[in-house]
């Protein structure tokens, strides 16, 4: 495999300004400078689910899964279960993962398999144009809410953190920098890794402007404190004003699950 090239022939269908583009960016980014590091390609494989952000491994000459909707965690830890050797990069969407695939991310959570899981977040479900999803804000008005939901939106590191994961960040698709950053030290973290990525859809909820005038960068944060990660985690909901925070929350060094 061309260690500079990992595009393929796919023709993108991605919308003009989608975040998906940064997450591709940052992953291929990621990947070579991993291969220059020693890691094979051959080694690595991608799992995704079904949405538009499962698009990814279109566009990716790298191995790679599809799964059906929910189920890009159980398919990522079939793969690594059947080959420990091998890197595991599962994507999937929020409504894919925290939604009908919750109950898979909160086992693997609290199996600490190694794998690592990057959810593209752009809270609604882009491909079925619009409906809300379980991190939409209270009141979101889509195509299943034309009045406004009445839900609370779900905080998936809040819950995952809770699940007992070793590794939990949040990046977005206007910070690619930090992107990179994050989700490398995701995949080389020994254990279950999820990134939180706040990407904006365009065409159905664009956040750009919400979100550029909220985030900052974690400092001086003990990611080995998991008091601290609660704090700054909750600091956020997904359906208040406050500052959002970007970067590793918490990391920890426990026994993986293996067979």
């Amino acid at each position: 495999m061309n260690q500079v090239n990992l595009g393929t022939y796919a023709v993108n269908t991605w919308c003009p300004g989608c975040g998906n583009f940064a997450i591709l960016n940052a992953i291929k980014a990621v990947l070579l400078e991993l291969n220059a590091e020693g890691t094979p390609f051959e080694n690595i494989v991608l799992v995704s689910g079904i949405g538009c952000h499962a698009k990814i491994v279109d566009y990716l000459n790298i191995n790679s899964f599809y799964s059906i909707h929910g189920r890009a965690v159980p398919a990522a830890e079939g793969i690594k279960l059947a080959n420990p050797n091998v890197k595991v990069i599962g994507f999937a969407g929020d409504g894919d993962a925290y939604g009908e695939g919750i109950e898979h991310l909160i086992f693997a959570a609290k199996r600490n398999i190694d794998i690592t899981m990057l959810i593209h977040n752009n809270r609604v479900y882009g491909l079925t144009t619009g409906q809300y999803t379980p991190t939409s804000p209270l009141g979101y008005k889509g195509r299943s809410t034309p009045a406004g939901t009445t839900e609370l939106p779900l905080n998936p590191l809040e819950l995952m953190l809770a699940s007992g994961a070793s590794f939990l960040a949040r990046g977005t698709s206007h910070g690619l920098e930090l992107l990179k950053k994050v989700i490398k030290e995701a995949i080389l973290h020994k254990g279950f890794s999820l990134v939180d990525i706040l990407q904006v859809c365009v065409t159905y909820y664009n956040m750009y402007e919400y979100y550029d005038k909220r985030v900052y960068e974690i400092k001086d944060h003990n990611v080995g404190d998991s008091n601290q990660a609660s704090n700054k985690i909750r600091e956020w909901d997904y359906n208040t004003d406050s500052p959002i925070a970007l970067g590793v929350f918490y990391q920890k060094e426990m026994p993986t699950f293996r067979l």
